[in-house]
This record gives C-alpha cells, structure tokens and sequence, in this order.
C-alpha cells in the first residue's frame, strides 16, 4: 500500500506580537471573515480554518499548514526516506494526537495528522 496524503481542514498564521491586534483586526473588521468560537481567534476561510495565534518570540508572520495522512507510521517511515525534516521541537502536541511536525524544503512549518479516525 502507498501512503497518501491530502490538505488537512486548519492553518495557522503564527503572528508577532506587535503584529496581533491589527491582524485580527483585519480579518476581524476589514475583510469581515466570521470568528469562530473558541479561546483561540479562529476565522472561516473557505472550506478551511485560519488560526491566529500570538507568538511572543517571532519577528515576523509565519503560515503553518495541515496535511492529513491515511497511515502515520508508514508516512514517518516515507518522509524520512525522502530527506524530509521532522520537527517534533516545534510545538508540544497534546498526548494522544497521531501527528508530527515536518518542514517543507522552503521552511513551512507542517502539521502531519493521522485521518484515520486514530487518537
């Protein structure tokens, strides 16, 4: 069997911290995305989800991505094989979520998610 892989549901916009309010500000009351509920700012984009999420330690805006996977194992075992990045350093993720962090060649941050119903 080979692995797939197709986009996930969420990306998020790592933001700096001087940069925060006018961003949400800006998808908030200028493009008047709808805020979803929840304590992180989440709006609608489409048929995906946009996070803005406040990061102290960045200089500028990053864009993190989700990508979802029909076997995570096989895809960690295929990834690696490629040469391609694990940044299991990056975020903590909570206990149970079948996931990793990857880097794309560019830099983009990632998320590797199981879809197969696992965690």
């Amino acid at each position: 069997m080979t692995v797939q892989f197709c986009p996930g549901r969420n990306m998020a916009m790592k933001v700096p911290a001087h940069e925060y309010e006018a961003t949400l500000r800006f998808y908030r009351d200028v493009l008047r995305f709808e805020l979803l509920p929840g304590e992180t700012p989440r709006f609608r984009f489409g048929d995906k989800v946009l996070w803005i999420d406040r990061v102290e330690t960045l200089s500028q805006a990053e864009i993190w991505l989700e990508v979802l996977t029909d076997d995570i194992e096989a895809a960690a075992d295929y990834l690696k094989a490629e040469g391609i990045t694990r940044r299991d350093d990056i975020e903590p993720l909570p206990e149970g979520l079948h996931a990793f962090w990857l880097s794309s060649p560019s830099n983009i941050i990632h998320l590797l998610a199981s879809d197969a119903g696992e965690g």
